[in-house]
């Protein structure tokens, strides 16, 4: 329980929630989807994106590898990093584009926001991480936020085939946080991040082809959005997610992410100019009411401690 008294803690998940908050915004500024819901000429395809965005985020933790000499893993740990590469960069990412363009925002929002409960589910069976009865009641009550917002956009839920994508990659996330929560006792933050994006970013090569023929025609704005989504929703948060991840529960860092369309709905109003209406910003109180319950009532007796080994890994994290 020493996170709650760390500063650099508590800074690493409100640049996370900041820095994913803003990914929406960004995801939609570089597919430049049409009114019809599909990806302008100007635009990138959903795979297109995803392979531009982590590429990016690859080459720039590249670069820092090399300036820092990072160590390699070890080849007894290479399954276990690929499977979370493979899971939570690759399919999370690549399903989550391509859903985008079928599922509408509100019903978006709601699928994906399934991820922490899948999470403290599987925390509980593979990380002996217990949420007690009022942390359950907080994080469904923060699903109810959620959802509040998502009707908020006055268009109805209206879910497609897609919506099995995005459900998927509410899943896949969920267990990219617990094998990251394995592997975050053996190796830093940093280099974890490095690890898994690299290993996730390589199965997206099957889009290379056509980012090639697409990156000459599409527009700057659109380019220069997925670049910003390499390098600071992609690359720099999953490092201070990461780090995050090494200091407490599982099941507790995931409930913050309900924090996240909270805060994707003003970052919307600046970029966008999507003014949210007055049932957004009560399905956004709701959301912060069941974060808060999970917080300060949600952790059991029972839930995982890290051994100290691991915590002062965590402390050299970033």
């Amino acid at each position: 329980m020493t996170w709650k008294k760390e500063p650099q803690t508590w800074l690493a998940i409100a640049g996370v929630l900041l820095l994913w908050a803003s990914a929406f915004a960004g995801i939609r500024a570089g597919l430049r989807l049409n009114p019809a819901g599909m990806p302008g000429a100007d635009g990138y395809g959903p795979g297109e994106l995803a392979l531009l965005r982590f590429g990016t985020a690859s080459t720039a933790l590249g670069i820092f590898a090399a300036a820092t000499r990072m160590r390699l893993p070890d080849r007894a740990d290479l399954p276990r990093i690929g499977l979370a590469g493979f899971l939570g960069i690759s399919v999370y990412h690549v399903a989550l584009n391509f859903g985008e363009v079928t599922v509408n925002a509100g019903a978006a929002s709601m699928l994906i926001s399934a991820g922490p409960v899948f999470t403290a589910l599987l925390s509980a069976l593979f990380l002996n991480e217990r949420l007690t009865g009022l942390g359950w009641s907080g994080i469904f009550l923060a699903f109810a936020g959620v959802s509040l917002i998502a009707l908020s956009s006055g268009k109805g839920l209206r879910f497609t085939p897609g919506a099995l994508l995005i459900l998927l990659s509410a899943a896949v996330a969920a267990v990219y946080s617990i094998l990251s929560k394995q592997s975050l006792r053996r190796y830093r933050a940093i280099e974890f991040t490095c690890y898994s994006i690299w290993a996730g970013t390589l199965p997206m090569l099957v889009f290379l082809p056509s980012l090639i023929h697409r990156v000459p025609v599409a527009a700057p704005a659109a380019t220069f959005a997925v670049v910003y989504l390499g390098l600071f929703p992609a690359a720099t948060a999953y490092v201070l997610w990461n780090y995050a991840l090494s200091r407490m529960p599982a099941s507790l860092l995931s409930s913050f992410l309900y924090l996240s369309p909270v805060i994707a709905c003003f970052i919307a109003w600046i970029w966008l100019r999507e003014v949210p209406t007055v049932l957004t910003m009560a399905g956004g109180a709701v959301a912060i009411l069941g974060v808060i319950l999970v917080q300060t009532k949600g952790q059991a007796l029972k839930a995982s401690r890290l051994p100290r080994e691991h915590a002062q890994e965590g402390e050299r994290a970033v």
